[in-house]
């Protein structure tokens, strides 16, 4: 791929168009857009593939418009080719509109750390580590949430080392949040100094920092103490731990 980076836009077009093929992986999907479109893959690239490209690159066995000329071919395939380049022209209104990302300087918001969120829908947490769809980047302190960036994982199915490529997105975070993390990865994000927490249930990415910021607040946890930069001896002993 080239270097230059996929947008968030993209990344879910393609991400949500390659969910319809099960069969490939994200990986997969892409390098067949790519040959046709080039290494890098914008808005205007993808608005110029067609069902045709799309099924030749994929390898399907069956023909469209009606000609089948094999057992494989039937119209729901049809269907889903055409599904998915509609979502890749971005002309399917179920694609959903990325939250606001709200405006931060460094320093404005004093005593404050900064939060990943691993999700796949909106405002939620509800993304594994290794398979998110992206990373809601916020920055917390006791008074305010503020969204400050949203950060496409896409590219790192495409990585020789995809748990590192993951972590290299969230390498200014204090903390992430994930349903579900594999040991490898866990190394990874601890090593980097990240604080990982896993809430399997998920749900509104805002709700569970509010849990996060009420801690801070009240009786932070030790680890939570250390990435504020509360010395040890003014550190809660006595409190109630978030995991």
């Amino acid at each position: 791929m080239a270097n230059q980076p996929i947008s968030n836009e993209v990344a879910l077009r393609i991400a949500l168009a390659s969910r319809l093929f099960p069969e490939y992986s994200i990986a997969e999907f892409i390098e067949a857009l790519q040959t046709y479109l080039g290494s890098h893959l914008d808005e205007v690239s993808l608005s110029r593939i067609t069902v045709t490209n799309l099924k030749t690159a994929l390898g399907q066995t069956y023909e469209l418009d009606g000609e089948e000329h094999g057992e494989d071919a039937n119209a729901s395939d049809i269907a889903i080719l055409k599904s998915a380049v509609r979502i890749l022209w971005g002309e399917i209104d179920a694609i959903e509109q990325l939250a606001a990302i709200e405006t931060y300087q460094e320093g404005e918001m004093p005593n404050s750390i900064r939060v990943a969120i691993a999700s796949n829908q909106g405002e939620r947490l509800d993304g594994h580590f290794g398979s998110c769809l992206r990373y809601l980047i916020y920055q917390l302190s006791t008074k305010e949430i503020r969204l400050i960036d949203i950060r496409s994982a896409i590219e790192a199915d495409l990585s020789d080392d995809k748990n590192a490529f993951r972590v290299s997105l969230i390498r200014d975070c204090a903390v992430v949040y994930i349903v579900a993390i594999g040991g490898p990865a866990a190394a990874k994000v601890v090593q980097a100094g990240i604080y990982p927490i896993k809430k399997e249930q998920g749900g509104a990415a805002r709700e569970i920092l509010a849990e996060l910021q009420q801690a801070i607040a009240v009786s932070p946890p030790p680890w939570l103490a250390k990435i504020l930069g509360v010395a040890d001896g003014d550190r809660v002993k006595n409190y109630k731990a978030l995991v």
